[in-house]
């Protein structure tokens, strides 16, 4: 019995060893946003309440999950904002949530996504539009950003209100 705790210490401490060879190079992030995508207008939203932060200094973030390696980011945008993260552009265009006096609660933001891929197999990776509306927080149900291998979601839309502490 103890010749074999023996050889499997042997064997897993070399394992271990291997594990740190030949590992690849992390890969630089492409995050440039394509000309003909930054050139098209974003949708505009007005913000029509007057009732807490201007639009323009609201800050969403946005969830993104790429499927086939399970990587996660939070990524956070205020309003006019475009962000590429590898093959996927989010756009932003708003951000709201419901008054705290209000109810249901709400949290949405208006995106537009964007995915680099190929139609066909002969053919070139292109920019294509995967999506562009309203998404909820609480209700993602509602509108839904359908992809096999990306997933987008609202996380949070951080703006105040009159009388809201900070």
């Amino acid at each position: 019995m103890r010749h074999w705790r023996g050889v499997l210490a042997c064997v897993a401490t070399l394992a271990l060893a291997a594990c740190n060879e030949g590992a690849p190079a992390p890969q630089a992030e492409a995050t440039e946003v394509p000309e003909e995508i930054a050139a098209e207008p974003m949708a505009e939203i007005v913000d029509t309440q007057g009732i807490g932060t201007p639009m323009a200094e609201r800050v969403a973030t946005i969830g993104l999950i790429n499927k086939r390696n399970n990587l996660t980011r939070d990524i956070e945008m205020s309003p006019g904002e475009s962000r590429r993260v590898d093959d996927v552009i989010i756009r932003l265009a708003a951000c709201e949530r419901t008054a705290p006096w209000e109810s249901p609660v709400q949290t949405g933001a208006f995106v537009q996504v964007f995915v680099n891929e190929r139609r066909d197999a002969g053919g070139d990776a292109e920019w294509y539009r995967i999506f562009s509306g309203w998404l909820f927080k609480e209700n993602p149900s509602i509108n839904v950003v359908e992809h096999p291998i990306y997933d987008v979601w609202v996380k949070d839309c951080a703006m105040s209100f009159p009388g809201e502490e900070a």
